[in-house]
């Protein structure tokens, strides 16, 4: 029951985190015509980027992988009425803390602002233009932890689809106030900031009705025991979403010494390999949670195991063909993708390149975030922390040592390198913890969904390769688009029947799945 309920949480999840990341690029197209690389785009991200932080520390992922298990526990253990006790309380404190933190954000916003922008203080009219917007955006914090304490409720309750589509709501929301409102303000980037909070709210809004519907209310209460367990849960959550933080602001540090270039090759890399780890680690790690938790709940280690084996065979099932894709068919996807106008041949070939070394480490990070999310489930928050950590610490010993004989790639380089330790790692806790655990289960699997994506997307890369003509300037871009598309159906097909001759157990269970429901 667990199996079919995890499969189909993580469809309802990939499905609503792609029309999210589909939303995130049209607004970030709008977002770069309205207003391009200027001092008025600059003035916006930078006033976004402390209220942006504090909602990526405290509100979103940490929130939820505290808040469900706790409430799993106290629903099988305690009753249901328990654990909307434990909701109010908890909306008691957001309100109160995350409040607080948001009212002394508006307060000391030009304080604020001199200390991430002390550029910005010399052209008083561009200084006080980003305290406006800093204000004005501060309350998002408060709306989107509302949001994310909503959507860890929901979950609880198995329903997936509609807190994941929420985030949409934030980029139609942006998108809209931009188009249609920007006109009406004195200055355009003010339509911008205020579409953020609205859109923060309209992300908490669109969960209520749900959230009603199974009997949960919103209203202020008492402190409950619960509180405590939360909170020194949260802790170490909070931590780890800050060493990721630090990781990345290391690493932006040691590109901007190596040549032009290296940090845009870097980041368009990054956002590709982005896809599959929201789509498929992301969605997988939100949707086992509950099911984990609840088994811990029930003292049923068994059910914990058997399902914590599953989910990391339908991610390795989903993610193999991912991962294979981008590194053997880079540059066709970076040419169809960024070459055109002053991305050049040179820039796609070097983007390529480090997509190839970037994609190495798919595979440890979408791993690292199903056993994260059973360390979780086992209210165990502390081990991630150290395993987080210590991948930092290796993302940057390795950039140094690399970055001088491999340049960008070594950075690339590195952060798999990182990725993977730190998958070894979260392994060999985990294994202590559950001995019951069969690591070596998985090979079967794995070898056959390596085999089929190798066979399948080699035979890709070589229709790519009939045609050189395609790739060889910036132009055609539709005529691109078609043929790449094309390209991907076909290996996606070729990969489906290899598993289904190979007798794939995940490809197997989904079908038969299917046909139940018939």
């Amino acid at each position: 029951m667990a199996k079919g309920t995890i499969v189909k949480a993580a469809g309802a999840i990939s499905l609503a985190t792609s029309l999210s990341r589909i939303l995130g690029y049209i607004k970030d197209m709008i977002l770069a015509k309205y207003f391009g690389a200027t001092g008025i785009s600059d003035v916006f991200f930078v006033a976004f980027r402390i209220p942006n932080l504090l909602r990526e520390l405290f509100a979103e992922g940490s929130m939820s992988s505290a808040v469900i298990p706790v409430l799993k526990e106290y629903q099988i253990k305690e009753g249901a009425e328990e654990s909307k006790k434990i909701v109010k309380s908890l909306f008691t404190f957001i309100m109160i803390v995350v409040g607080g933190i948001t009212m002394l954000g508006i307060i000391f916003s030009p304080l604020i602002v001199k200390v991430i922008a002390p550029g910005f203080i010399e052209n008083y009219q561009k200084f006080e233009l980003t305290v406006l917007l800093t204000k004005i955006m501060f309350p998002f914090l408060l709306f989107v932890s509302f949001a994310a304490l909503t959507m860890g409720t929901l979950n609880t309750q198995n329903i997936f689809f509609v807190p994941a589509l929420a985030p949409c709501f934030l980029n139609i929301t942006i998108i809209v106030f931009v188009v249609g409102f920007s006109s009406f303000f004195f200055n355009p980037i003010v339509s911008v900031a205020v579409g953020v909070t609205c859109g923060g709210i309209f992300q908490w809004i669109v969960q209520l009705p749900s959230f009603y519907k199974n009997n949960f209310k919103l209203g202020f209460a008492s402190f409950h025991p619960a509180m405590k367990k939360i909170v020194i849960l949260v802790i170490p959550t909070t931590i780890a979403m800050a060493v990721n933080q630090i990781n990345i602001f290391v690493s932006t540090i040691i590109a901007s010494f190596l040549p032009e270039g290296s940090v845009t090759y870097l980041y368009y890399s990054m956002r590709l390999i982005q896809l599959p780890i929201g789509i498929f680690g992301v969605a997988i790690g939100m949707a086992v949670l509950p099911a984990l938790s609840q088994h811990i709940a029930e003292g049923k280690r068994d059910l914990l195991t058997n399902d914590f084996i599953f989910s990391l065979k339908f991610l390795l099932f989903l993610t193999i063909p991912s991962t294979i894709g981008l590194m053997m068919l880079k540059e066709p996807i970076v040419n169809t993708l960024f070459q055109r106008g002053a991305f050049d041949l040179t820039a796609t070939i070097k983007t390529s390149s480090a997509l190839l070394f970037y994609s190495i480490g798919i595979l440890g990070t979408v791993g690292s975030k199903i056993i994260t999310a059973t360390f979780y489930s086992l209210q165990d928050t502390k081990t991630p922390v150290i395993c987080a950590i210590s991948g930092m610490v290796i993302n940057i010993i390795f950039s140094i040592l690399l970055m001088q004989s491999m340049k960008h790639n070594g950075l690339a380089l590195a952060y798999s390198l990182a990725a993977t330790t730190q998958l070894l790692m979260l392994g060999s806790f985990l294994k202590k913890q559950v001995p019951e655990i069969s690591f070596s289960s998985i090979i079967p699997s794995f070898m056959k969904s390596t085999i089929a994506s190798l066979i399948s997307i080699g035979i890709a890369k070589l229709i790519c390769q009939l045609n050189p003509d395609i790739w060889s300037h910036g132009e055609k871009m539709l005529l691109k688009f078609f043929y790449l598309g094309a390209v991907i159906i076909i290996a996606i097909f070729l990969y489906l029947l290899l598993c289904y001759l190979m007798k794939h157990e995940e490809l197997g269970y989904i079908l038969k799945k299917r046909r139940r429901e018939k």
